[in-house]
């Protein structure tokens, strides 16, 4: 039995998801690492050691893979408005003032000499395009954000509220 005074709990709607998987090439890499270390103390040991380096690198191969690829770009709307969510960052959108994209040719310069030092980065160098998002907060000296995303105009596109 429900008591009738307690709230309904505030729903939260994404927006915009988006997992910034590392490229398969990065998985077949790692998985070939692992099998060659894995192989070279298989041929040099016998009894347990012929085995046990596959069961130990293999999975520590898919465990990095997984681990490189747990970044998200979440955009949601919810009681407090709409909200950018960048791994375990999150930004309201009532402080943004303006979003642009980064193309991959001026991606070096927005990371190197034009970079501010106080900027919030997600950088993940697989993700070619980015997003920057410019703050417009008196109380945080964030100047902006600069996310990778491969769909940043989709991004750009859900960092504007819609209008009523």
């Amino acid at each position: 039995m429900t008591d009738g005074s307690l709230a309904a709990a505030p729903t939260t709607r994404v927006v915009y998801s988006e997992r910034l998987w590392v490229p398969l090439w990065y998985w077949v890499a790692a998985l070939v690492v692992a099998g060659l270390l894995s192989a070279e103390v298989h041929m040099g040991s016998p009894g347990v050691l012929t085995w046990l380096p596959y069961v130990v690198l293999v999975p520590f191969a898919v465990w990095g893979a997984l681990h490189l690829s747990r970044t998200r770009v979440e955009i949601t709307d919810g009681p407090e408005g709409r909200v950018l969510h960048v791994g375990k960052a999150h930004l309201p959108v009532a402080v943004v003032s303006r979003v642009a994209v980064v193309p991959p040719s001026a991606k070096s310069a927005a990371l190197g000499r034009q970079l501010d030092p106080a900027a919030f980065v997600q950088h993940r160098t697989w993700v070619k395009p980015m997003v920057i998002v410019v703050l417009d907060d008196p109380e945080d000296s964030t100047p902006y954000w600069l996310v990778s995303s491969r769909h940043p105009e989709k991004v750009a596109d859900a960092l504007v509220p819609p209008t009523a």
